[in-house]
C-alpha cells in the first residue's frame, strides 16, 4: 500500500510515517516510480510504534524492542545496557499504574452510567 493508504488507515500523517521509516521503525519498498509501499503488516506496526510513543517511551528503545512484539520471538539482545533495562522496567511500571488508573475511571463510569439507567429507565 501506499503512504497515503497507511496514514488514512493509521490516522498518522504522511511526514511522521516518513519519520517513523527514517528512524526504522517501520519499513517500506520502493517502487520503480520511486513511491513507498508497505506491507499490510505496516498497519499493526504503525499502531504498536503509535502506543509506545504514547505511553512515553523514545523511538531508541521502541526500535530495540520491536523485535520483541513480533511472533514468532526470537529474543536476543546482546546490546542491551542496564540503563535499557532500568528504562524498560521503569516503562512497564508507569504503564502498569496508568492501566490501573484507566481501569478504575472505566469502572466508576460504568458505576454511574449503572445507577443513571436505573434511576431513569428511559436511558
Amino acid at each position: 500500500m501506499r503512504i497515503g493508504e497507511l496514514a488514512e488507515r493509521t490516522g498518522t500523517s504522511r511526514r511522521l510515517l516518513r519519520y517513523y521509516e527514517e528512524q526504522g521503525l517501520i519499513i517500506s519498498e520502493r517502487l520503480a516510480n520511486g513511491y513507498r509501499d508497505y506491507a499490510e503488516a505496516s498497519v499493526d506496526r504503525v499502531i504498536q510504534v503509535r502506543g509506545l510513543l504514547d505511553a512515553g517511551l523514545p523511538t531508541r528503545i521502541i526500535k530495540q524492542i520491536l523485535p520483541c512484539l513480533d511472533k514468532p520471538r526470537q529474543i536476543y539482545f546482546p546490546d542491551a545496557t542496564a540503563e535499557m533495562l532500568q528504562t524498560l522496567e521503569a516503562e512497564r511500571d508507569r504503564m502498569t499504574r496508568r492501566a490501573e488508573c484507566l481501569l478504575r475511571n472505566r469502572d466508576a463510569i460504568t458505576e454511574y452510567l449503572d445507577a443513571v439507567r436505573a434511576y431513569d429507565p428511559a436511558s
